[in-house]
């Protein structure tokens, strides 16, 4: 009940006893102590606790924008230390830098290794899982795509940036067919892909690897004009041609009236082919990143 305030229109202050801490009539109602309280006792500061509640408000969003803030350096810190994410360009770049080292860094005995074994034609049915091999009988020097292959090759080869042709020539168990296989160095695993399907639809001698003939071994009569059939496959940065022909100098027939011999000669030149890819195209390990910052 407020003694000094009003009911209606009509003050009904006469009603109430005086004590002695009521405030006259005509105070202002809290000039003085509150009812109910004790005599000497100072009122409540409301703005006193209005700031109260801002400062606790405001230390409160201090403190959670500093948590914020430790957290946020905290997951910037952890990504700085996790390993490095590539992207798909990336990883293919790396992978064919790796490719492109191997002709470099492996001597060529490791490229084109002393002996070969290959898969025998499907022609022999009687012996499905019979492997033939073929030896290494000389190896050329490093050449330039032009020089080492034939003008449609080597303009495909130039356009897609070839670099260098290694080659080497190989002679079946028999000594009946002789193999020379090129290993052309392409700046990118796209690059030679493109590079051996011009190649492959040219066709013919007129794309081809040249002959490598070696004095004193079988093939030291194996000539461009000796070739018989030619070939090309591609994997990783490179592209390898092969050219195969007789070790003989018999004339140069059309094997595909013959296919026995068409077969005999395509699993010849496929096989050191192939094998030669094996090496250079080997699979490398996926691109990764030590967990260091800046690698």
């Amino acid at each position: 009940m407020d003694y000094g305030g009003t009911y209606g229109s009509q003050p009904w202050h006469d009603a109430q006893p005086q004590y002695s801490s009521q405030p006259p009539y005509g105070g202002r109602p809290h000039d003085g102590p509150r009812y109910g309280a004790s005599p000497g006792q100072t009122p409540p500061d409301h703005g006193h606790r209005s700031r109260q509640r801002r400062t606790r408000i405001a230390a409160i969003a201090v403190l959670v924008l500093g948590g914020l803030g430790l957290a946020g350096f905290g997951i910037g810190a952890l990504v700085q230390v996790m390993p490095r994410k590539f992207t798909a360009a990336q990883r293919q770049q790396i992978t064919d830098w790796e490719f492109g080292q191997r002709w470099r860094d492996l001597p060529a005995g490791a490229i084109f290794p002393a002996s070969i074994s290959y898969a025998a034609p499907t022609e022999l049915d009687d012996v499905p899982s019979l492997m033939l091999s073929a030896q290494r009988v000389g190896l050329a020097k490093q050449a330039s795509c032009a020089s080492a292959t034939d003008p449609a090759a080597a303009a495909a080869l130039d356009r897609e940036g070839c670099a260098a042709v290694l080659r080497a020539t190989y002679v079946d168990e028999t000594d009946s067919y002789v193999v020379t296989v090129g290993a052309a160095v392409l700046p990118g695993t796209a690059k030679a892909a493109a590079a051996a399907r011009a190649i492959a639809s040219a066709r013919g001698v007129n794309s081809a690897v040249h002959a490598v003939p070696v004095t004193g071994t079988p093939a030291a009569a194996f000539t461009d004009k000796r070739r018989q059939l030619s070939g090309v496959v591609s994997a990783g940065t490179y592209v390898v041609l092969y050219t195969v022909g007789y070790t003989d100098t018999r004339p140069k027939e059309p094997v595909s009236r013959d296919s026995y011999t068409d077969a005999e000669m395509t699993s010849a030149g496929t096989g050191v082919a192939h094998n030669v890819l094996s090496v250079l195209a080997a699979p490398v390990p996926s691109p990764r990143c030590p967990g260091t910052p800046g690698c």
